[in-house]
């Protein structure tokens, strides 16, 4: 269904947006949008865009553009998290972990929220690393007791590890309530931006018709990127074989930036082509979806409407894919 969408397109949009609690970050060309859900209506906030890659251009350049690209979007990603967790009613907000506490008294309330969004940001890339490089590295490393296994075994199983890791954390996320309601709105907003792209009326109608799966979606990356690092990382070993664990663990790391670089351009390459290769790439991030995307309700399709509305180009097609 979504690969028959996909050839109707009239055009490919830049827009990308990303599901928040009760709500959607939509972000265009030029600006963001958030649109919350609350029990007193739809609740907006947009600003302009600031991007990185205006102040320093070439973090902008191909290969490198990728790393400044993902921790952009982490960094907004989690500021527009917090928002939306800030509008919940505060019965339901529960009380600030012990860290946030002390931030919020040692701290002017403005450099309390970006210490706070930064802490979260670093904790959620030290998770990222110790759940998907060194549980692996450890996982292989049991299996190897009598240390009989190749090098290329162990970089194969350690990704292998990986691919497991992420599907098994993915599914068991989404058994909980409230990340259900998440993911909803992440098939919201592929649905919207589908129907946008097809050049059709934005209505719940015409969005309801609409597949969630989405060729280039945010969370099918951290799928490629597990899957580049399999590749990257064999490569690298059979130049430079290394067979302590803790320096394997360490080139990993220092391949890390390499390998989101590689991911970041085969997801462009794959959002503006349609053809037997492009498919065969984004199949994995689809089968993904399955998982990190549910059917939405109309209040859903709603929210993803407007947050499309705010940030659609005055200048008609500048929100071209590539452009």
């Amino acid at each position: 269904m979504a690969k028959e969408q996909n050839k109707s397109c009239a055009f490919r949009t830049s827009i990308g947006g990303q599901a928040l609690i009760e709500g959607i970050l939509m972000r265009g060309p030029k600006k963001q949008a958030i649109v919350c859900r609350t029990k007193d209506g739809l609740v907006e906030k947009t600003e302009e865009l600031r991007l990185i890659k205006d102040r320093y251009p070439i973090l902008g350049v191909p290969f490198i553009r990728g790393c400044a690209i993902f921790i952009d979007s982490m960094v907004k990603g989690m500021q527009a998290l917090t928002y939306s967790a800030s509008l919940m009613p505060e019965e339901e907000q529960g009380e600030p972990d012990k860290i946030d506490q002390w931030i919020e008294r040692h701290f002017p309330e403005d450099k309390a929220q970006k210490l706070i969004i930064a802490v979260a940001v670093v904790l959620g890339f030290a998770l990222a690393v110790g759940l998907f490089v060194f549980l692996p590295a450890l996982l292989v490393r049991l299996l190897n007791f009598r240390q009989s296994f190749s090098l290329p075994l162990i970089n194969l199983l350690e990704g292998v590890f990986r691919v497991a890791i992420l599907l098994v954390y993915m599914a068991l996320v989404s058994k909980v309530k409230d990340i259900k309601r998440v993911f909803s709105y992440h098939g919201a907003e592929h649905k919207t931006i589908f129907c946008y792209e097809h050049g059709n009326e934005l209505t719940v109608e015409n969005v309801r018709k609409e597949s969630r799966f989405h060729p280039r979606c945010g969370t099918s990356f951290l799928l490629v990127v597990v899957l580049v690092s399999i590749l990257v990382n064999l490569l690298f070993n059979f130049f430079f074989p290394i067979t302590n664990v803790f320096a394997r663990i360490g080139s990993h790391l220092l391949l890390l930036p390499f390998v989101v670089g590689i991911s970041y351009e085969i997801n462009r390459w794959c959002g503006g082509h349609d053809n037997r290769l492009s498919a065969i790439l984004s199949a994995p991030g689809k089968w993904l979806q399955h998982i990190t995307t549910n059917e939405p309700d109309d209040g859903m399709i709603e929210c993803a409407i407007r947050s499309l509305e705010l940030v659609i180009p005055d200048e008609k097609g500048s929100d071209l894919w590539g452009s």
